[in-house]
């Protein structure tokens, strides 16, 4: 079970800014916690946000504002990782190989993949249904 389904916003913003502070202090953490540093440590934008956990904790993203929710994105970064890690859907991690040969790096394989994945997951919202693991991986081929 991943820590979004789990978690109110509230602990999981403190779970980001907990993991974030003990990468900083070079404190144990949980290989959770590890991997939540790593997607904090590649947005330098989020950063400052994330280290004040007060500041985490009342952001509010908005049209209004043209924020960007940050937790948003991380948490997609957290959904591909455990796509990749099992491999689901089937052949999500040969595409996310290819993106990477393709768009360069890692991080912008799974930025492609963010983008067909959070299309399936509006979609799937908007008509009231589960998300579609087919199309989510015809739209991410798409990226190619």
């Amino acid at each position: 079970m991943s820590i979004a389904s789990s978690f109110s916003r509230d602990q999981l913003r403190r779970t980001y800014s907990d993991a974030w502070r003990k990468h900083q202090d070079l404190a144990p953490m949980s290989v959770q916690e590890a991997s939540i540093a790593e997607i904090i440590e590649l947005h330098p934008e989020y950063q400052a946000l994330i280290a004040d956990a007060a500041n985490a904790l009342a952001f509010e993203p908005g049209a209004q504002t043209g924020k960007q929710n940050p937790f948003l994105h991380m948490g997609l970064h957290l959904a591909i990782r455990d796509q990749l890690a099992v491999d689901r859907p089937p052949g999500v991690r040969t595409l996310h190989e290819q993106l990477q040969r393709s768009l360069g790096d890692a991080h912008a394989a799974e930025h492609a993949l963010m983008e067909a994945l959070g299309e399936v997951l509006w979609l799937a919202n908007r008509d009231g249904r589960a998300p579609d693991e087919q199309q989510y991986m015809v739209l991410a081929r798409r990226r190619l």
